[in-house]
Formats: structure tokens, C-alpha cells, sequence
């Protein structure tokens, strides 16, 4: 495969280029290993559709996660505490999960457990490959990557989105990488507030 595009976001292609190449450099490898037409292999049961043969997303997955994870990226998961006080959230969002558990117990709330996961961290840079449904895109834009950022657990994250010219050769639904350009464009330079590499990626 090839990268078709990239946009950098608060300075995240860059900041790779300066203070992480070889990771840079790496993930260019990887997208350049994965043979497309070895993914062409779903059969389309949509109406409009029926009958032709596309994009596997399950099968480019796949092939991401073996190329990255031979790369020693690895799955990152945290944990914290939840309630409905708006106020408390503000006051323990900065603690230790355990530390939010106890306050918000403490205020005689109820703590409700949530977590945040990324599939591929490696020396401070996340990644997300994202050919699942328009709406996950946005999570990880807003909310994945963010977190992580927040949590000083990494500088930059990196989502992977197939072109507009990739999407239309596979199932309805997923996100591609003009549309969701536009999306973040649109909300203004500094939102979301987390240093991003947003790649546009085709056969």
C-alpha cells in the first residue's frame, strides 16, 4: 500500500520528523509492505453491491497488526474512575485511578470504572488503524488519542484512514480520509488539543 496523503495537526508530523524519525520511518515501511490486493477478498452481499469483491477491513487489520506488532508496537489500556459530579471529575481527573476511586467514594458517589485503549504505542507515539465505521474515527480523533496526550503517556498520535478512492472499493461505512480532514479543519487549529498525524492511505 502507499500513503497518499498526510495532515499534520498541531505540529504532530513534524515533532515525529525532529524527535522520532526511525518511528516515522518505520511506519512508512510497514504501510508499504501490506500487498492490497492480498485484502481484496470480502464478497459484498449489499444490494447495489452484490456479488463484486472488496477491501477485506478484517483482512488490512490483520495485516497491520502482525507488521506492527513484529515492530514491538504494543496495545496500551488505561483506567480510570467516573461519576455524575461534574465538579468532582474536574478535581480527580489528574489522580491515579485508585486515587479517583477512593474521593469519589469518599464524596459519597457512586465510581464507575471506564478505560481508554489504543492498539499500537511505542516510545510515546500511538497508533489507530482505523477502517471500522465513520463514528470510531471521531472517537479516536477526539478521545483516544486526546486521553493518552492528556495523561502524558504519549506526544503525538497517528491515525491511519483509507482514501476516498480506497473506501468506495470496500463495504459501506467506513471513515476515509478526506471526510474526516474536513472534520477536524473544521472544528478550528486547536481542537482537538493533541498533536496528530492524520495518513490518507490506497493500494
Amino acid at each position: 500500500m502507499k500513503i497518499v496523503q498526510t495532515y499534520s495537526h498541531l505540529n504532530g508530523l513534524e515533532y515525529l520528523l525532529v524527535h522520532k524519525k526511525r518511528l516515522w520511518l518505520e511506519i512508512q515501511a510497514v504501510i508499504r509492505d501490506i500487498d492490497a490486493t492480498q485484502c481484496r477478498t470480502k464478497v459484498s452481499k449489499e444490494v447495489r453491491m452484490k456479488g463484486q469483491t472488496k477491501f477485506s477491513p478484517i483482512d488490512m487489520n490483520r495485516e497491520f497488526h502482525a507488521r506492527l506488532q513484529d515492530k514491538d508496537w504494543t496495545e496500551s489500556r488505561v483506567t480510570y474512575w467516573v461519576t455524575d459530579d461534574e465538579r468532582l471529575i474536574r478535581q480527580t481527573m489528574a489522580l491515579t485511578a485508585d486515587e479517583q476511586k477512593a474521593a469519589i467514594l469518599a464524596s459519597g458517589k457512586t465510581p464507575i470504572m471506564s478505560n481508554n485503549q489504543t492498539d499500537f504505542v511505542k516510545d510515546r507515539v500511538a497508533i489507530e488503524v482505523q477502517f471500522g465505521k465513520y463514528a470510531f474515527v471521531a472517537y479516536d480523533l477526539f478521545v483516544k488519542h486526546l486521553a493518552f496526550y492528556v495523561r502524558d503517556q504519549i506526544d503525538v498520535g497517528i491515525e491511519i484512514l483509507p482514501m476516498k478512492s480506497l473506501q468506495s472499493e470496500m463495504s459501506s461505512g467506513p471513515g476515509y480520509y478526506e471526510g474526516e480532514l474536513y472534520n477536524v479543519i473544521r472544528n478550528g487549529r486547536g481542537v482537538p488539543s493533541v498533536p496528530l498525524v492524520i495518513i490518507g492511505i490506497a493500494p
